[in-house]
């Protein structure tokens, strides 16, 4: 068990040494950090040895100046100068809330950035504002569309965070595939097979390898198969894959650049300039009284909390999760597993930072 502050100061203290500012390197460690803390393991310090290897290869510029290209008072398109995501989707966000103040809406499509972690954090931004947020993001093609064998789409996540008065937030993020490739990882480091519906095998069927992509194979759309409702997954992945890749200039579809994954370097790179993101804030009383709409959310959210549930079972509230697991391991410390500290101890080794276990 890690305290957080430890883990903090670790981790910035990594992409100082690649050469972050140190507004920079806060940030992105915050968000980092931020993803352990709400239970989202897969994309927390496990993928800081991931960004360093994006720097190796001359992916990640670790001091970009991130611009607005083009905007309209409630639109922009921002380039993140192949900057870490950690850093640009936030910044993106701020420039889509400031749209939203004045415009009652804000939306900004990103291009030429990277991984920006959990979706959720960036959505999330817009709560202290009485606003709604909404994050998305393309990425590396490791999934199948429905009746497909090649890969090409990302996981494509989606998050939208919504406040309440004195309920906690409604905050929805998710993957439009069966299970982020993240949690492949995990279970990759774990030395454990995948359950049946998350993956299929070279030939397109059902597979529980847990390395897939290695072998010829690809994630599944939200549904896992057409029976089941993978079309409805494959459509969303779309969507996002659209948003934040066509319409920002950045690259899409097969040609997404992938993360540092070891094996997984390359990539097609052609039809547009690196990662692509999807930003929106709406300001609630752009649509109602902010305190009605808050009122209201509490009575919805109220409903659900009380549905009869299943024996042994609770009805939650999208959010509730990671919320328990922000509350438990902000005061307990974060679990690294042996494989993740092991990547830390190599980035200390190699940039004579102090090792986090001594």
């Amino acid at each position: 068990m890690i305290p957080v502050h430890q883990l903090k100061a670790f981790t910035k203290q990594v992409f100082l040494k690649i050469g972050f500012s140190d507004a920079d390197a806060d940030l992105a460690t915050t968000v980092l950090v931020q993803a352990d803390l709400r239970g989202v393991d897969s994309h927390g310090v496990a993928r800081l040895a991931g960004y360093v290897r994006l720097y190796d290869h001359g992916r990640l510029n670790p001091m970009p100046a991130i611009k607005v290209v083009h905007e309209t008072p409630s639109t922009a398109v921002v380039d993140g100068d192949r900057g870490v995501g950690l850093v640009v989707g936030p910044k993106a966000m701020q420039i889509a809330i400031e749209k939203a103040r004045v415009a009652g809406t804000g939306w900004v499509a990103v291009r030429n950035s990277n991984h920006f972690g959990i979706a959720g954090y960036h959505a999330m931004l817009a709560l202290e504002h009485d606003m709604i947020g909404m994050t998305m993001t393309n990425a590396a093609p490791l999934v199948a569309p429905t009746f497909s064998l090649d890969k090409l789409l990302g996981t494509n996540p989606i998050a939208v965070a919504v406040p309440a008065l004195t309920q906690p937030p409604f905050v929805a993020d998710f993957a439009s595939t069966a299970v982020a490739y993240g949690k492949m990882e995990i279970l990759q480091r774990k030395g454990q097979e995948a359950p049946l519906g998350w993956a299929q095998d070279a030939q397109g069927q059902a597979s529980t390898d847990s390395n897939p992509i290695k072998n010829g194979g690809a994630l599944l759309p939200l549904g896992s198969d057409r029976e089941h409702g993978s079309h409805k997954g494959y459509g969303l992945g779309a969507i996002v894959d659209i948003f934040s890749g066509v319409l920002s200039g950045a690259n899409y579809g097969p040609w997404v650049p992938p993360f540092a994954t070891a094996g997984f370097m390359a990539a097609q790179e052609g039809v547009g300039a690196g990662t692509g993101h999807f930003f929106g804030a709406m300001r609630i009383d752009a649509f109602r009284p902010a305190n009605e709409f808050k009122q209201h959310m509490d009575n919805w959210i109220g409903a659900f909390r009380n549905a009869r549930a299943v024996e042994g079972k609770q009805v939650l509230i999208p959010g509730d999760p990671e919320r328990d697991w922000e509350a438990e391991r902000g005061a307990n410390g974060l679990p690294l597993i042996e494989p993740v500290m092991q990547s830390l101890r190599e980035l200390a080794e190699r940039f004579g930072i102090e090792r986090l276990d001594g």
